[in-house]
């Protein structure tokens, strides 16, 4: 019996018809045992993924039944037609009986939906025109049909369904279980062409949001950047047609919402920063160094080796504070960080570069300061604990130091200087404006 069973599965991959007759008067049960073994390939499945239309037709002429069996993946043999796209055989298969339309597979898939991500459109209409209501059904994730075909880069399938469903916004806009619609999907995916085509059908709601409150332009702004950008901007913009009365107030848009991306990113950073050096200037001023307090003798001969429990100072001049110095530059970064912190909590509106800049410097003064800290460390490690001498123009160090601040110099003047020319640009063009109001 299981002979004749393996002959019926290469009479089906071989398309032969001969064979199958043959089989059939040699065991004229042998489709009806097809119909028992439940969730195994059928003749019917090979036959259809195969695209063999003479086979199937015979094959469902003789056990029309065989159309709805499913196989260990949950396809049936309509689910294999449709994904690779078998025109002949998915007629076949309709003609006898097109519930096999609305079967879900495995992965919640119905036929339609495997033949739209593979992109064969003949086939999705023999689908759609059986099944209409199939178009409708959402598959796994909540995502519909049309997500499907974003996803797969299938513009002709995507045009298909929604020139079928034209008026039917609520679909057309319909979100997937992170609310994303159709739009959001093709933006993110940087398709040029779809999101051209959607803009272009009046029912796509170009400014819906998606679950994170995001409209389709915030996920193209919140995007990494490359060149098909400008042109996806412009149709979200301005649709697939030019809009000269609307450019100027979409680009200023588009800026600002660019601007609100950038504040928020630096914000994050200077969080991250202040919130480690603050961490780390409390840590190094609760546990400093051993000594590190005391007052240290200074020694008349700067090649004599320290040792506090030996020289004694002689009067206040001979001893040195290096707490002091190392405490003064600890608390000037705690309190900077902190405050940095404060101001970034605390609800403000910063929403402009000035105050940008303010926490900038800010920022740069607690970095400056933890520099300051850890030299004065170095110095007294050095000079008490090392006994060696006080660092002259010839130590490494000491270039290293003055590098640091030239490098600071630069920065705090080369963005003052940003700011002041930015500042005098908007005061001219107010001066402009103000003249030609009284003119």
């Amino acid at each position: 019996m299981e002979q004749l069973q393996t002959k019926l599965f290469e009479a089906a991959t071989r398309n032969s018809i001969t064979s199958l007759q043959q089989l059939l008067i040699d065991d004229p049960l042998i489709l009806e045992r097809s119909l028992v073994n439940r969730f195994n390939e059928t003749p019917l499945h090979v036959a259809a993924m195969l695209g063999h239309v003479d086979f199937v037709r015979e094959i469902i002429r003789l056990q029309p039944k065989l159309v709805n069996e499913l196989n260990s993946h949950l396809s049936s043999p309509l689910h294999l037609a449709a994904a690779k796209g078998h025109v002949g055989v998915v007629k076949a298969l309709l003609s006898v009986d097109n519930q096999a339309c609305l079967a879900r597979d495995r992965n919640e898939l119905l036929p339609v939906h495997l033949a739209a991500e593979k992109g064969h459109v003949e086939v999705m209409k023999l689908l759609l025109e059986a099944r209409p209501e199939a178009t409708r059904v959402t598959a796994c994730g909540g995502e519909s049909i049309l997500h499907l075909c974003v996803k797969n880069y299938q513009l002709e399938a995507l045009k298909l369904i929604v020139n079928s469903v034209r008026n039917a916004g609520d679909f057309i806009n319909s979100r997937d279980n992170d609310g994303n619609t159709v739009l959001h999907l093709a933006v993110a995916e940087k398709q040029v062409e779809t999101v051209k085509f959607l803009v272009s059908v009046d029912a796509v709601d170009v400014d819906a949001k998606n679950e994170d409150g995001l409209a389709p332009i915030d996920v193209l702004t919140g995007s990494r950047r490359d060149a098909r950008d400008p042109e996806i901007e412009y149709f979200l913009t301005h649709g697939d047609k030019p809009a000269k009365k609307k450019e100027n107030k979409n680009s200023v848009n588009g800026l600002f919402k660019q601007h609100a991306v950038w504040l928020e990113k630096e914000k994050q950073t200077l969080m991250v920063v202040a919130s480690l050096i603050a961490a780390m200037t409390f840590q190094v001023g609760t546990n400093p160094p051993d000594g590190l307090w005391k007052k240290h003798p200074i020694p008349m001969n700067a090649t004599d080796a320290i040792d506090p429990d030996v020289i004694e100072p002689a009067s206040k001049d001979s001893t040195v504070d290096y707490s002091s110095e190392f405490y003064i530059w600890n608390t000037v970064a705690f309190i900077s960080s902190l405050s940095i912190i404060l101001l970034l909590t605390s609800g403000l509106p910063i929403r402009r570069r000035f105050f940008m800049w303010i926490l900038m410097v800010i920022i740069w003064i607690a970095i400056s300061a933890s520099a300051g800290s850890y030299l004065s460390v170095i110095v007294y490690l050095r000079v008490v604990e090392g006994g060696h001498d006080p660092y002259t123009l010839e130590d490494p160090q000491v270039y290293t130091l003055l590098v640091w601040v030239g490098l600071m110099f630069l920065l705090l003047l080369g963005h003052t200087i940003r700011l002041i020319v930015r500042g005098l640009k908007k005061l001219g063009k107010g001066v402009v404006k103000c003249t030609r109001s009284l003119c």
